[in-house]
């Protein structure tokens, strides 16, 4: 083993998943409970600072009380419904193939893989969509040589809070200065920067705007061969042609250190 660990988000990260997959199965499911709302992007965004997609639907009807879906059980047991609805109706998109892997995320995991990296994924995502979405961007062989897929209500405080990529670590035997973390978002790059560990953002449709004060580097995507990494701010760790690869990963990794010690 190399004594590495990549972790990665899954919405936003594998692929762009949350304009094109979660918010279309949102609003299908909606529209199939007869629920009297739908789902803006605009209004989306905003809601994806709340982790968990019972979460979101739960902030969302109390943001908004002219809306009644009922009230204690009754409310949580409808969006726990509505939630697991949503849930199959997103894998059928995923298995469908709209949902593409996003620019140079099959070929990281690739090389971290051969390399010995440990590989997984950490995610608020229910674990069935997250391993739809691997299935779909990596494959099943890629896929079986990952360390774990930890997801869903795993853990009892989702991002912001640390508690995903703690737990992943330590499932994975790694203190967190052995891992790099790619979010893609506000919330996850402040859940891995509570764990205390190296991040690089790629940023995704709904997270252009965000801010991330402690990633080591925020890019548009990772790179592929004719399709280099713009960088947008923080620490240049591109190749030569532009691409973010596991010696880019390892400069993560010893400027945090260094940063840490300093």
């Amino acid at each position: 083993m190399s004594g590495r660990a990549l972790i990665l988000d899954c919405d936003g990260v594998l692929a762009e998943t949350e304009l094109d997959g979660h918010l279309v199965a949102f609003n299908r499911t909606f529209e199939q409970l007869g629920f009297p709302f739908r789902w803006t992007a605009e209004e989306y965004g905003p809601l994806l600072r709340i982790g968990g997609g019972k979460e979101r639907l739960k902030a969302y009807l109390a943001q908004h009380p002219e809306i009644d879906l009922g009230s204690g059980e009754e409310l949580d047991e409808r969006i726990l419904a509505a939630h697991k609805l949503k849930s199959a109706i997103y894998v059928e998109l995923v298995d469908s193939g709209a949902l593409p892997g996003r620019t140079g995320i099959a070929r990281i995991i690739g090389e971290a893989l051969d390399a010995g990296w440990q590989v997984a994924c950490a995610s608020t995502s229910a674990e069935k969509s997250v391993e739809a979405v691997l299935a779909s961007v990596i494959g099943p062989d890629q896929r079986a040589r990952m360390a774990g897929v930890y997801a869903g209500d795993i853990v009892p405080a989702k991002k912001p809070a640390p508690d995903i990529y703690l737990l992943t670590a330590s499932e994975l035997g790694r203190t967190p200065d052995e891992v790099v973390v790619i979010e893609d978002s506000q919330s996850g790059a402040a859940a891995a920067a509570a764990a205390g560990m190296a991040h690089v953002v790629t940023v995704s449709h709904f997270t252009g705007d965000d801010e991330f004060p402690a990633a080591t580097t925020v890019v548009d995507s990772l790179g592929d061969e004719g399709a280099p990494a713009k960088l947008l701010a923080g620490l240049d760790v591109r190749n030569a042609d532009g691409v973010i690869d596991l010696a880019g990963l390892e400069r993560v990794l010893a400027d945090h250190a260094a940063l840490r010690a300093s």
